[in-house]
Order: C-alpha cells, then sequence, then structure tokens
C-alpha cells in the first residue's frame, strides 16, 4: 500500500491534511465534535501522533472528505491511511 513508511513522513502528510480540514469552517466544527478535542487540544497537540492519527481517522470516517483531502494534497487516498496507522503505532 503506497504511503509513508516513517513516522517523520507521516507527520508533515497528517500535518498537511490538518490544514486542508481546517479551511472549511463546517468541517473544522465536524472535526471538533466528532473527535472530541477542544479547540486548545487541537492547537497543543498539532504535531503529536495520537491527534494527527484523530486527524486522519475523522477523515476516513466521511470517505467524500478522504477523497477530496487526498487529491487537494496530491496523495491517494490509501497514503492518508497508511500515515494515520503509522501514526497510530508511534
Amino acid at each position: 500500500m503506497p504511503g509513508p513508511d516513517t513516522i517523520e513522513r507521516a507527520t508533515p502528510l497528517a500535518l498537511q491534511a490538518l490544514v486542508w480540514t481546517l479551511q472549511s469552517p463546517s468541517r473544522a466544527e465536524r472535526l471538533l465534535a466528532l473527535t472530541g478535542l477542544s479547540v486548545e487540544e487541537l492547537r497543543g497537540g498539532a504535531g503529536e501522533p495520537g491527534v494527527l492519527a484523530a486527524i486522519l481517522s475523522f477523515l476516513e470516517g466521511h470517505e467524500a472528505d478522504l477523497i477530496e483531502c487526498a487529491d487537494s494534497l496530491g496523495v491517494r487516498p490509501e497514503a492518508l491511511v497508511a500515515a494515520r496507522r503509522m501514526l497510530e503505532g508511534a
């Protein structure tokens, strides 16, 4: 499966996905509601593997968002899924 093979490669991809997610106010609100993260937790933990994995898991939960995000970032959706798995294992 294509995707990042190290935490050092998964982290920047997940951060890009976070930026993409936050560009839409309605998507950002849904992210906070579904993940249970507060704005402060998101801000303070944006570089943490667990928070980044939660962001990617959120995108996986809505296939349209996953595909749109992947297209925007120039990667395959599978790369975002692989990054989430890598970050969860960190």
